[in-house]
């Protein structure tokens, strides 16, 4: 029996004043919309991972508020060449002020599509749909975004 394979993602929700950061990106062959963060090496600890992936991609320390979510449902991969489950987790972070990093306001705002490309925007929460989003997991959490910072 082949050892079953995981594929761990953590993901940060910066909000504020009603928005929440996402990220575009182009990477293995499609553009992609989701929340900052990314997968999880061999060794490392859920929130070393995140403020790994933060200073990565956003040249930002963070500081974890709370746990937010754990998929708690099956999910496959389907952007890695071998199949594995799925598990994404998600913290409310602060990054402190000024933000050093640059948003845009304009979906997949890349000076070119290569393997790589990555922007940032801030998105009203009470007006995202989850279309908005490429993966299953990150569109069931506009609707737990919206239910517990909305109501």
């Amino acid at each position: 029996m082949e050892a079953p394979r995981f594929n761990i993602r953590v993901y940060g929700l910066l909000i504020e004043d009603g928005k929440v950061l996402v990220t575009d990106e182009f990477r293995l062959g499609i553009l992609m919309t989701k929340f900052p963060g990314g997968g999880l090496k061999y060794g490392e600890g859920l929130i070393d991972c995140l403020k790994r992936e933060f200073m990565e991609e956003l040249q930002t320390e963070l500081t974890i508020i709370s746990h937010y979510y754990t998929t708690d449902f099956f999910q496959a991969t389907t952007l890695l060449p071998f199949e594995s489950q799925l598990i994404n987790v998600y913290y409310l972070v602060l990054a402190n002020k000024p933000y050093p990093f640059i948003t845009t306001e304009k979906k997949y705002d890349f000076s070119e599509i290569v393997d790589g490309a990555q922007c940032f925007r801030w998105m009203t929460i009470k007006d995202i749909k989850e279309d908005d989003f490429t993966f299953p997991i990150d569109k069931m959490i506009i609707g737990k975004l919206k239910k517990d910072f909305l109501e």
